[in-house]
């Protein structure tokens, strides 16, 4: 298999883990009180108010009475939630054009990297006026840092693909700044 093939399964790859990351985060934002329900299961937290306990714990269990509550009073608010979700389903969506044609779709992965970098400043800005504890916002911060490896990847080999269809093109050497042809004459 040659170089190219290689750098386009790669990219293949790199992108359905990027679009799944992405699905799933989505996923996840829908059922959120059924979710925090399982955790306090898991935890052993069900019966226990958020007033009594510490630290991780105190968190989830915070959140859950506010999402019961608001729940309970005012749904609609869990409609912002949705639309998160449906966020996260268009971007992976659009992500299928670079599966299609990834040279073609390359600026896809330049998109995709600055979304992951907007992450960090987006949640320490907003999630410490929104009262976010600081670990948290790490966590969150986490799915921007682990989200711009593949589309780093996807992008850098996009770029070596570029290369080699130039050199097969012009017969310039990638690499080469002088720009001589490397194709050898003969007499």
């Amino acid at each position: 298999m040659n170089r190219e093939n290689i750098l386009r399964r790669r990219i293949k790859r790199l992108t359905w883990i990027f679009i799944l990351g992405l699905v799933i985060s989505g996923a996840t934002a829908i059922p959120l009180r059924a979710e925090l329900d399982a955790l306090a299961e898991i935890f052993h937290l069900e019966d226990k108010p958020g007033s009594q306990a510490a630290g991780v714990a105190k968190w989830l269990l915070t959140v859950r009475e506010a999402l019961h509550d608001t729940d309970t009073k005012y749904p609609f608010l869990a409609y912002g939630t949705d639309w998160l979700a449906f966020g996260h389903f268009a971007i992976a969506i659009a992500f299928v054009g670079a599966l299609r044609d990834p040279v073609r779709n390359a600026w896809l992965f330049t998109f995709g990297m600055i979304a992951c970098a907007m992450v960090v400043p987006y949640a320490f800005v907003f999630g410490a006026l929104r009262g976010i504890p600081f670990g948290w916002r790490l966590i969150d911060c986490s799915f921007g840092i682990l989200g711009i490896l593949p589309v780093w990847y996807c992008r850098k080999s996009v770029q070596e693909i570029e290369r080699l269809e130039r050199y097969k093109k012009t017969g310039i050497q990638p690499g080469s700044s002088l720009g001589i042809a490397s194709k050898q004459h003969t007499a």
